[in-house]
C-alpha cells in the first residue's frame, strides 16, 4: 500500500523563502493578520487530515468504487468516504478560504491551494467531492442573487451541501453551443428544466445531505449557439424557506460511468425531468457565470496532477532506495549486499528527478498563481488587481495542461521504477497512472487549453498578457545578469524567453494567413510556454538556495541539484517543440481524409 508524507518543508520554502508570503499578505487588508505561524499551523493540520484520514482510503476506494441503486437512483461512495467527509466538515476545511459573511474563515486562497495539493496527493477521487463544491461556491458568490447567496452559500461554505457543474451532454462535450437541455419559465419565477447530462463528477453520492447542481440549459427563445445558454441552480432537494431540506427534485442519476481511473468518485449520468431550477445571472449569459466555476476547476485539475506527481515520486524514491538489482556500471556501491539499490542507476535517477523537478516547479507556479488570485480579490490597488488578473488568465491554461501532461509523464516514470511490481495493484502506482490520465481530458482537453492560451490569451490581445509575464522574467534576468553564480540558470532562462517571443511573432503572422496554423502549433506552443514559466521559477528557487546553502541545510543542496537537472535534462525539450511548432500546418493536412 502506498504512503504519503505532506511536503511541508518544500511548501514552506515556496511560501516564506521564495514568495515572502507574510509580507505580501500584509499589503492585503483582508489578510494583513495572516502571519507565518498561522500559515504553518494550518498547513500542518491540513497535512495530518490528508495523510491520516483520506490517504488510507485511496486504494480501497479505487477497488470498491461507487454503487448505484437503480430503483432509488441513490449512489453510495466507497467505505469510509462519508465518515472522512464528516471529519472534513467538522474540521472547518470547507470554509477555509470562504467569505466570512457566509460562515467562512476568510483565509487566503493560497492556503486553500496547499490544502488541496495535499488532499489530491492523498486521494484524488475523494477530493473531487469537496473540490467541485468550492467551484460552485465561487460561481454563486460572483453571480448569484442575494436570495440565492443566502440560501446556498452558507451550506456550501460549511460543507453541509456539495456542488457540481452540469455542462456536458451525450452529443456535445467542449462545444457547449450544441447543448439541448431546455428551461421552461414558470409563473412563480422558477424554471422547469429537462435534459440529460453526462460525465458529471460527484453528480450523486451519500456524503452530504444535498447536492447543488449548476446546470446549463436553453430558454425557449434563446439564440442558437453559445450566446443562447443560461445557467440554473438545480438542487437535489428543494430548500425550504428556513434553509432546511424540502421535497426531492426531479433530477437523478440514471447510470454511473465505468472509468479507467478515479473509481472512488461518482461520474454520473444525470437526467432532468422538469426539475425545478432558478436562473443565475442574466438570461442567455450563462457561460459568463459558469466560466468562474470552469476556471476554478481548471486550476483544480492542475492541482490534482501536482498532487499525483508528488505522491508517485515519494513512493518511487522509497522503493528505489530499498530495491536491490544488479551492480552499478562503475562498480559495486553496496558491496556488503548481493546487489546495489536501483537508485544508483543513472536512468532510475533520471525518472525520479523528472518527477521531482516537475512537482517542485509545479508547486511554485501553483502557489504563486494562488497568490495572484488573492491579490486580484483583495488588493486596494486597482492597477495591481488588473495585472494579477491578467497573470491568472495567462497561467490558468498552462497550469491545467502542462501540469497534467507532466503528471502523466511523472507517474508513468515512477511506475517504471517499480518494474513489474509497478503493474500490481497493491503497490498503488498503477492507480496513480490511471487517475492522472483523466486530468488531461476533462475541464477542457489539453488541446482546448492550448488553443485558449495561444489563440485567445496571447494572439487575442496582441501578446499583452504574455508581455506582462515576460516583464517579470526580464527584470529577474537583468537583476541577476552580473551574478556569476547564477549564469547556469539565467542564460537558459533568457534564451527560452527570447525564443518564445520570436516564435509567438512568427505564429501570429502565420495565423493572419490561415487561422488553422494556430491549431497546428498550439499544443507545442503551450508546452514551450510551460517550460518558460518553470525555468523562471527554477531560476528564482536556485537563487534562494545559492544564498542559503552555506547554512549547511541539505535541503538547499538538493534544491540546487534538482534545478541543475531541470535546466540540463528537461528544458532542452523545447528545442524539438519549437521545430515542430514551426513546421506548421502543411504536414498535418497533406494527407487526404480517405487515406487515413
Amino acid at each position: 500500500m502506498p504512503s504519503y508524507t505532506p511536503p511541508l518543508r518544500d511548501m514552506q520554502f515556496v511560501l516564506h523563502e521564495l514568495l515572502n508570503i507574510s509580507e505580501e499578505f500584509k499589503m492585503l487588508p483582508a489578510h494583513k493578520d495572516v502571519d507565518a505561524d498561522t500559515i504553518n499551523a494550518v498547513l500542518e493540520e491540513a497535512g495530518k487530515f490528508a495523510s491520516q484520514v483520506i490517504a488510507p482510503l485511496n486504494l480501497s476506494g479505487d477497488i470498491e468504487g461507487c454503487t448505484l441503486d437503480k430503483t432509488t437512483h441513490e449512489v453510495k461512495a466507497p467505505a469510509g468516504f462519508k465518515e472522512a467527509y464528516a471529519k472534513y466538515v467538522e474540521g472547518g476545511w470547507a470554509a477555509l478560504s470562504c467569505d466570512p459573511e457566509y460562515g467562512g474563515q476568510g483565509l487566503p486562497i493560497t492556503l486553500n491551494q496547499c490544502l488541496y495539493e495535499m488532499m489530491n496527493s492523498a486521494n484524488q477521487a475523494w477530493t473531487m467531492y469537496p473540490g467541485l463544491s468550492h467551484g460552485a461556491y465561487e460561481a454563486l458568490h460572483a453571480h448569484g442573487t442575494p436570495e440565492q447567496k443566502s440560501t446556498y452559500l452558507p451550506k456550501l461554505t460549511s460543507g453541509e451541501w456539495t456542488g457540481t457543474m452540469c455542462l456536458t451532454e451525450p452529443h456535445c462535450g467542449t462545444d457547449l453551443g450544441m447543448l439541448r437541455s431546455k428551461a421552461e419559465p414558470q409563473a412563480d419565477g422558477t424554471y422547469k428544466i429537462t435534459g440529460q447530462k453526462i460525465f458529471i463528477s460527484a453528480g450523486e453520492h451519500d456524503l452530504a445531505a444535498n447536492i447543488v447542481h449548476l446546470v446549463l440549459a436553453r430558454l425557449p427563445d434563446a439564440p442558437a449557439g453559445s450566446k443562447g445558454i443560461s445557467l440554473f441552480i438545480v438542487p437535489k432537494f428543494l430548500p425550504k424557506a428556513d434553509g432546511s431540506i424540502g421535497e426531492r427534485n426531479t433530477i437523478f442519476c440514471s447510470a454511473l460511468e465505468h472509468k479507467m481511473g478515479i473509481h472512488g468518485n461518482a461520474t454520473a449520468q444525470i437526467m432532468l425531468d422538469g426539475a425545478v431550477g432558478t436562473l443565475v445571472g442574466q438570461p442567455n449569459k450563462g457561460l459568463n457565470a459558469m466560466f468562474v466555476m470552469m476556471n476554478a476547476a481548471r486550476l483544480g485539475v492542475g492541482n490534482q496532477s501536482l498532487g499525483l506527481t508528488e505522491v508517485a515520486y515519494q513512493n518511487a524514491v522509497a522503493y528505489a532506495k530499498d530495491r536491490l538489482q544488479m551492480r552499478a556500471l562503475s562498480g559495486p556501491k553496496a558491496p556488503d549486499k548481493p546487489a546495489d539499490p536501483i537508485i544508483v542507476h543513472p536512468d532510475v535517477r533520471k525518472m525520479l528527478l523528472t518527477a521531482r523537478a516537475y512537482a517542485e516547479a509545479g508547486r511554485a507556479m501553483a502557489i504563486w498563481t494562488a497568490l495572484q488570485i488573492d491579490k486580484e480579490l483583495s488588493s486596494d490597488d486597482e492597477d495591481e488587481r488588473k495585472e494579477c488578473a491578467d497573470h491568472v488568465a495567462l497561467i490558468t491554461p498552462i497550469i491545467k495542461a502542462f501540469l497534467t501532461d507532466n503528471a502523466w509523464i511523472a507517474t508513468s516514470h515512477c511506475m517504471q521504477v517499480f518494474g513489474g511490481h509497478g503493474f500490481i495493484r497493491e503497490w498503488g502506482m498503477e492507480q496513480f497512472v490511471r487517475d492522472s490520465r483523466i486530468n488531461m481530458i476533462y475541464e477542457g482537453t489539453n488541446t482546448i487549453q492550448s488553443l485558449d492560451l495561444l489563440g485567445r490569451k496571447i494572439l487575442g490581445d496582441n501578446g499583452a498578457k504574455l508581455k506582462k509575464f515576460g516583464k517579470l522574467v526580464q527584470e529577474f534576468v537583468e537583476a541577476e545578469g552580473t551574478n556569476e553564480a547564477m549564469q547556469e540558470f539565467i542564460n537558459p532562462l533568457a534564451d527560452i524567453g527570447d525564443k518564445l517571443t520570436k516564435l509567438t511573432t512568427e505564429l501570429g503572422m502565420k495565423a493572419f494567413g490561415n487561422a488553422d496554423e494556430v491549431g497546428a502549433a498550439a499544443v507545442d506552443y503551450l508546452r514551450i510556454a510551460g517550460h518558460l514559466v518553470f525555468a523562471y521559477f527554477w531560476a528564482r528557487m536556485a537563487k534562494v538556495a545559492l544564498e542559503k546553502q552555506g547554512s549547511g541545510d541539505p535541503f538547499y543542496k538538493a534544491k540546487l541539484a534538482t534545478a541543475r537537472f531541470y535546466f540540463a535534462k528537461l528544458l532542452p525539450e523545447t528545442a524539438g517543440l519549437i521545430r515542430s511548432a514551426r513546421a506548421g500546418l502543411a504536414p498535418l493536412m497533406e494527407m487526404e481524409e480517405a487515406h487515413f
